[in-house]
């Protein structure tokens, strides 16, 4: 049965990394996106899409990849219907998996949460591509290009909390803090506040 879920770049498997260093990257991406109340777990593709189904445009949520070579997929509504996008890990780094020729290396990030937070509306800039090497990992952006099996844009604009584990009023006072100060920890505020922001960085 085929998979959903669409790739977005074919890569080389890079060198193998520290195990140490793996385990801490990887188990750090999860507890933000338990945190985050918009990672459903190990739903399949089917669920995700109906889940998905009549929500906005945009809308996304991730959950565990059903390919057995991927830790997690990213689910989103786009103008066609929702589709899923699996996301890549290898040395510390997370992307978007990608299969347009025009794209052999995607941006990565250190943890699921950055990538996710860079490709929303409310996310960063996406960078260009780089002129030459000095800058590895500043790489095209897969939200300017198609899907290759929806034929529309990647777009993300809001999460899709999971109904049993929509967020605290106290985490979502948090991500407004995010929203509005790249410097949280200069706010005077005690220093558990302070802690607490410092545990979710991320506006989304």
């Amino acid at each position: 049965m085929r998979s959903e879920e669409v790739h977005y770049g074919r890569h080389e498997p890079p060198p193998a990394c520290d195990p140490a260093e793996d385990l801490r990257c990887i188990t750090t991406s999860f507890q933000y996106l338990r945190t985050s109340g918009w990672y459903w777990g190990s739903i399949s593709a089917g669920e995700a899409r109906e889940a998905l189904l009549k929500k906005s445009e945009g809308t996304f949520l991730v959950r565990d990849s059903s390919h057995p070579q991927y830790m997690l997929a990213l689910s989103v509504k786009t103008r066609c219907g929702p589709t899923s996008v699996r996301i890549e890990y290898s040395r510390g780094s997370f992307w978007l998996d990608s299969i347009s020729p025009g794209l052999p290396h995607l941006q990565s990030f250190p943890d699921v949460l950055s990538l996710i937070q860079h490709y929303t509306a409310s996310g960063h800039k996406p960078q260009a591509q780089a002129s030459n090497d000095s800058h590895p990992q500043t790489k095209p952006d897969p939200a300017k290009h198609m899907a290759k099996d929806s034929g529309v844009p990647l777009k993300l604009t809001q999460p899709l909390h999971k109904p049993e584990a929509f967020p605290s009023l106290q985490h979502l006072t948090r991500i407004t803090i995010n929203r509005h100060t790249n410097w949280p920890d200069q706010l005077p505020l005690p220093k558990p506040l302070l802690h607490y922001l410092q545990d979710y960085r991320f506006h989304i």
